[in-house]
């Protein structure tokens, strides 16, 4: 199972984690993956002045955008380059 941590706190918040949190959303979906991915939401990880954060297993995401979703989507759970 890969899990995707979503930071949305307050900083996270103010730079889009809810368009983040649903493109995620929207790619499981699409993708009939939600057995594969545990997704939540948490708060602060920490680095706020680099958000959105995210965390996918083990790693830190920082400035994540809604644009960049579907590349890391690609990459970390699909298992290829996102192109």
């Amino acid at each position: 199972m890969i899990r995707i941590s979503i930071c949305v706190g307050s900083a996270c918040h103010l730079r889009g984690a809810h368009g983040v949190l649903n493109a995620f959303i929207a790619l499981i979906d699409k993708y009939q993956v939600q057995g594969a991915v545990d997704l939540e939401g948490n708060f602060c990880q920490g680095y706020c002045t680099e958000g959105v954060v995210i965390k996918i297993g083990n790693e830190i995401i920082t400035n994540v955008s809604q644009e960049k979703v579907y590349d890391l989507f690609a990459e970390k759970v699909l298992g290829r380059d996102g192109t």
